[in-house]
Order: C-alpha cells, then sequence, then structure tokens
C-alpha cells in the first residue's frame, strides 16, 4: 500500500469523538488521508453538552506545530476550536511563518449548546490575523455574523429572504482579508450552502441547494465539513467541486448514524 496523503487538525478534544480531534481523525480517514493532530484544549462533554474548557498551554501547542510541519509534508489544514486568544495567535504565527496549503478555518465560537468556546482576544486575532492566511473559511450562518461584526440573521426565513443578508455579510468577511467564504446552512430550513470567492474586483457565488434531515445525531457536523473539505482540496479539486463533495459526505454521515449517548449523538464519520 502506497502513502497517504496527511491532514493537520488544529482543534479541541472531545471525549464523546463527536466534534474535534477525534472526529477529525475518523473523518480523514473516511477520505483516504491520515491525520496528525495538536490539540488547542480540552474539553468536558458528551451528547448532552460542553461542561469544562481547559485552553492547551499556548507554548506547548506552537512547539506541537513547529514539530509536526517539520516531520512530515501538510497537505491540508483543518483549524477548528482554539479556546483562547493566546493560543489563536500561536496559531496565526505558525501560519503566517509557514506556506502551508489548503487551510480551512471552522470558526468554532460557542456550542451548539450555548457554551463559549473562544474568548474576546481570540475572536480579534480570528477577524484581524487569521482571516487573512487561511484559504476557506466554513462559518454557519450565527458564526458568519459574529466574525463580520453583522446583526444576526433570522434563519426561519426563506431563501430569497436569507440571500442578500448572507450576501453581504460574506463580502464583509472579504473585506477583512478572506479569498474563500462557505456558509453553510445546516441551521436553515433550506440547508442550503453559500459560497463566496472573492477575485479582487468581484466575487464569484454559487449555491449549493440542501434538504434539512430530521436526526438527532448531528453533533460535529461543522467539523466533519470542514476536514472534508480539507481533504476535497488536497486532491486538487476546486472549491465549487470540493465543496458539494464534503456536503455529500456529511450528509452521508448523519444519514447512516447510530445512536450514541442521551443528547444529540455523533455522525457516522466512517459509514
Amino acid at each position: 500500500m502506497g502513502q497517504r496523503a496527511v491532514i493537520l487538525s488544529i482543534a479541541g478534544y472531545d471525549p464523546s469523538s463527536g466534534a474535534g480531534i477525534t472526529a477529525d481523525i475518523k473523518t480523514a480517514a473516511a477520505n483516504g488521508y491520515y491525520a496528525i493532530t495538536c490539540i488547542t484544549a480540552l474539553t468536558v462533554q458528551s451528547s448532552q453538552g460542553v461542561f469544562g474548557i481547559q485552553p492547551v498551554d499556548p507554548e506547548l501547542v506552537a512547539r506541537t506545530l513547529r514539530t509536526l510541519a517539520g516531520d512530515v509534508e501538510i497537505a491540508a489544514v483543518r483549524i477548528g476550536m482554539l479556546g483562547s486568544g493566546e493560543v489563536a495567535s500561536v496559531v496565526a504565527d505558525f501560519l503566517e511563518a509557514g506556506d502551508l496549503p489548503n487551510v480551512v478555518l471552522d470558526p468554532v465560537l460557542r456550542s451548539s449548546t450555548g457554551a463559549a468556546l473562544l474568548d474576546a482576544a481570540g475572536l480579534e486575532t480570528l477577524r484581524s490575523r487569521l482571516l487573512r492566511v487561511v484559504d476557506i473559511v466554513t462559518p454557519n450562518v450565527e458564526e458568519a455574523a459574529i466574525l463580520a461584526g453583522a446583526r444576526q440573521i433570522e434563519t426561519d426565513e426563506p431563501w430569497e429572504v436569507l440571500l442578500p443578508q448572507i450576501r453581504a455579510i460574506t463580502k464583509k468577511l472579504h473585506m477583512l482579508g478572506c479569498r474563500g467564504v462557505v456558509v453553510t446552512g445546516g441551521h436553515l430550513a433550506d440547508a442550503n450552502d453559500y459560497l463566496s470567492i472573492s477575485t479582487g474586483e468581484a466575487c464569484q457565488e454559487e449555491v449549493f441547494p440542501g434538504q434539512r434531515i430530521v436526526s438527532r445525531s448531528t453533533h460535529g457536523t461543522g467539523c466533519a465539513f470542514a476536514t472534508a473539505l480539507a481533504c476535497q482540496l488536497a486532491l486538487g479539486r476546486e472549491l465549487p467541486e470540493a465543496v458539494p463533495a464534503a456536503k455529500a459526505y456529511v450528509r452521508r454521515a448523519i444519514e447512516t448514524a447510530y445512536p450514541v449517548g442521551k443528547g444529540t449523538g455523533p455522525l457516522n464519520h466512517l459509514g
């Protein structure tokens, strides 16, 4: 068997394995990649919510990233939960110093149950530094509005009402320096994903229609999508082709999931 390309996951540790580092390892394996990892924060969580967070020492994060980058060739990067401004700054330093390909930023700001997963300093680092050094950012509608400093969108509105608002938010994210934006629509009634790529003076946009799935196995969908997208980009696919492929992977993982825990369970990453 030949070598597998390597995906670097920079994210938090979810002991229930629905999201974060362990979910990224499974997603990378399902897509034919080998995952190396850098844990940014430890959490106490289960399918029922997040009950505690402990950011990792920033110097340990920095040493881990330098050691991994010095050892293997990295084909793509998925950045998830950062936990603190200090860790966010270390990750920004690492990306600014290197020339890593296919960097996907999944801005994990709070859990689905409302727990804050990044402090104010970390959010500012996302806006002022990380958006400028990644290839694409993959927020949901709420996260996109927070990153852009815009008012929240009413997610139960019809798509024709939401689209101009989403378009305005992505324009602000482009102004902050991000070339590519995918606003994921899993929380929307239509479940459409919106892709916008800045080409300088103009933006190339595309809507990928979706269909909402009623399921209690949706914990970690954002992580799975971002990691699957990183894998698709590592294959050499351009964003308009990579986004629907990652979207299809997540859909299959939800449809084939089996119950785990008493709350919102994980996807079937390997299904």
